[in-house]
């Protein structure tokens, strides 16, 4: 717990730094566009398009999941994951891809995936409204359970910060990690309840598919969007993902800590 909070408290005492150079990472991403910033909006926006095209009308031919629309239980889950999969991506190559800070003597190297994590939430706190807009709009506003949503953001930003300190280390260390990274995100967005309601599917398989522990935020996130559930009525389901979540982070922490010193070397 120690190195836990070692890290943890690396984040907070350059919390400025962090939030300043998400900032103008972001900014400067897009100064070459003639549409700016607008494209964190609208390549999500296309990207739910086509996943209710093909998925809504083409595989499911217009039918809801239970009462609830098609897309907007599509919306639902898949805004969190229209953040997840390139916020883990790079942040997951955050140290390698930033030499130049990383050969800084006093520079806190940990601060790296976070940048990339906070930097993509600008867009993702946007389409979070966006999605609730439009939810309320079709009559499905979630009420009180809207107020559980600040608690599946701390299970997932706890996530993220873990898995990607223990990847950007293992990624600095043996590039092949990064590849194997891209190719799980990929396999991944057809394991999660994202595209396709999974209820359908055998019990055990079920029960598998839940060991992932996005599977968890993924269905805390549609909960609290489209409402039906709190976090609490399934308490062995939470106790699981919080322990795995502080498993990932400590394991993060420890590599994380044995191989900053070294760093230079290995890039």
């Amino acid at each position: 717990m120690n190195l836990i909070w070692q890290v943890v408290k690396e984040q907070l005492l350059h919390l400025n730094l962090i939030f300043r150079l998400s900032f103008f990472e972001e900014k400067s991403k897009y100064t070459m566009h003639y549409l700016g910033a607008l494209w964190q909006l609208l390549n999500p926006l296309t990207q739910i398009g086509v996943y209710w095209f093909v998925f809504g009308f083409g595989i499911r031919g217009g039918s809801s999941v239970g009462e609830t629309p098609f897309f907007l239980w599509l919306i639902a889950g898949i805004v969190p994951w229209l953040y997840i999969n390139p916020a883990l991506s790079q942040a997951s190559n955050s140290i390698y891809s930033n030499i130049s800070l990383v050969s800084k003597m006093k520079f806190p190297v940990s601060v790296l995936p976070s940048i990339k994590i906070i930097g993509n939430s600008f867009a993702f706190f946007i389409m979070i409204v966006i999605a609730l807009g439009i939810i309320s709009l079709k009559g499905f506003f979630p009420g009180l359970y809207l107020l559980q949503l600040p608690y599946y953001l701390l299970c997932l930003y706890l996530l993220l910060f873990g898995l990607t300190l223990l990847l950007s280390t293992l990624t600095t260390i043996i590039r092949d990690i990064q590849q194997m990274v891209q190719s799980g995100m990929r396999i991944m967005m057809y394991i999660l309840p994202i595209v396709w309601n999974v209820q359908s599917l055998p019990a055990p398989i079920i029960k598998t598919m839940e060991l992932n522990p996005f599977f968890y935020i993924i269905d805390g996130f549609r909960y609290s969007l489209l409402g039906g559930k709190w976090f609490f009525q399934d308490p062995a389901y939470s106790i699981y993902f919080w322990l795995v979540t502080l498993l990932i982070l400590f394991m993060g922490s420890s590599v994380h800590m044995k191989f900053r010193h070294k760093f230079v070397d290995y890039i």
